[in-house]
């Protein structure tokens, strides 16, 4: 019997290892996702393409951008998808470095914008979390389903 948990408002909250699947999934797609830098007023999230190299995600920015993130050190990465017709959401907080491009393994994502910029971050995966979002006329076992007021 498989275990689940739900949150407090409904979704099936992922194991890190499903995470790391649908974090996966979505650059295998080209799924562009979005980088979140703690500024000193507001949060600043930007769309970025990215890849998966290991447990960690690799995306290329234009120097600008490298500065706020070197600056911020923490960063959060979140991207949504659907699979099996299901809706998920992944979120990855965790330490932004600059990636040594000369590394012979490294992939590097290929941005859909027209100055991609030439710095390459990897986002270490210190934190990963997923949900995966179940409409309100699924039934899970043992849950039954919200009240609509």
């Amino acid at each position: 019997m498989v275990t689940m948990w739900i949150d407090e408002r409904g979704s099936v909250v992922l194991d890190s290892g499903e995470s790391h699947r649908l974090l996966a999934l979505g650059a295998k797609q080209g799924i562009h996702g979005h980088l979140g830098i703690p500024e000193e007023r507001a949060p600043l999230v930007l769309p970025v393409n990215y890849v998966v190299h290991g447990a960690d995600l690799v995306i290329r920015i234009g120097e600008g951008l490298f500065e706020r993130v070197e600056r911020a050190g923490l960063v959060a990465f979140q991207v949504d998808g659907v699979d099996a017709g299901r809706p998920w959401s992944v979120l990855v907080r965790g330490l932004a470095t600059e990636e040594d491009r000369q590394g012979p393994d490294t992939a590097v994502p290929l941005p859909e914008v027209t100055d991609p910029g030439r710095r390459i971050v990897r986002i270490r995966a210190d934190v990963i979390t997923g949900r995966q979002l179940v409409p309100a006329s699924d039934e899970h076992p043992g849950r039954s389903a919200p009240s609509r007021r």
